[in-house]
């Protein structure tokens, strides 16, 4: 299937109104599709896989901004540390340490998101209420890392009421650390909530997510994706 350019142009308008970005999920899909989006417009692209993600970036324009959205292993972290815009699931104090780590041997500080675990399946990962207090309490000590803000992913799911409850409970979690005054300086004040995905999109903007990952209906589907 070749690019979606109508569906990518519908989703935009509609995240116009709510102020959200669109980060297009260009996981196993050919330089030839990314570029096409490029020429639109487009700018913020999401992988899932570090050597993918690697091989990409040096192929492709480089003002792109790149987002890990995939579970990201500590020993593949120096990969990406140069150039990655954005981390969407830092799921542990001792991933954020690595990351800082790597992000001052490359002089930057790399932008993240903590990742929430807000879905009724076992398998998928993210810190729970407590872990995510804990770590929010002591951003001071995470050098050259930025928590910008909170991500997660819901039910695997037809029940539309129990994602939008799953979206609710992530969005009650980021108004709680993003208007409430932390008990420790926040050095890096929660600006992005990143939830939604191709199909429950719309849910996740109702709900207040202002950055949505979307690939299935730019690129056509994937046997493992919903």
């Amino acid at each position: 299937m070749a690019v979606n350019i109508e569906a990518y142009q519908s989703i935009l308008r509609e995240l116009d109104i709510k102020k959200a970005v669109l980060v297009a999920v260009s996981k196993t899909k050919p330089v030839s599709d990314i570029q096409t989006l490029y020429d639109l417009g487009q700018r913020d692209f999401g992988e899932n896989y570090v050597q993918e993600l690697v091989e990409k970036q040096k192929q492709l324009p480089g003002d792109i901004r790149w987002h890990f959205i995939g579970h990201l292993q500590r020993n593949k972290v120096k990969e990406i540390a140069p150039f990655v815009h954005l981390i969407h699931g830092a799921d542990s104090r001792k991933l954020l340490m690595e990351i800082g780590k790597q992000a001052l041997k490359c002089g930057r500080t790399i932008p993240v998101l903590l990742q929430v675990h807000i879905a009724r399946e076992e398998t998928k990962f993210g810190l729970d209420e407590t872990e995510l207090k804990e770590i929010i309490n002591n951003l001071s000590g995470l050098n050259n890392v930025a928590v910008k803000g909170l991500m997660g992913m819901a039910s695997l799911t037809d029940d539309r009421e129990t994602i939008r409850t799953e979206f609710h409970y992530l969005r009650s979690l980021y108004d709680q650390y993003s208007l409430s005054p932390q008990p420790t300086p926040h050095p890096s004040p929660l600006t992005t909530l990143s939830m939604g995905m191709s199909g429950d999109y719309r849910i996740a903007i109702e709900e207040g997510s202002n950055m949505v990952r979307i690939g299935s209906l730019l690129f056509g589907s994937r046997s493992y994706e919903r």
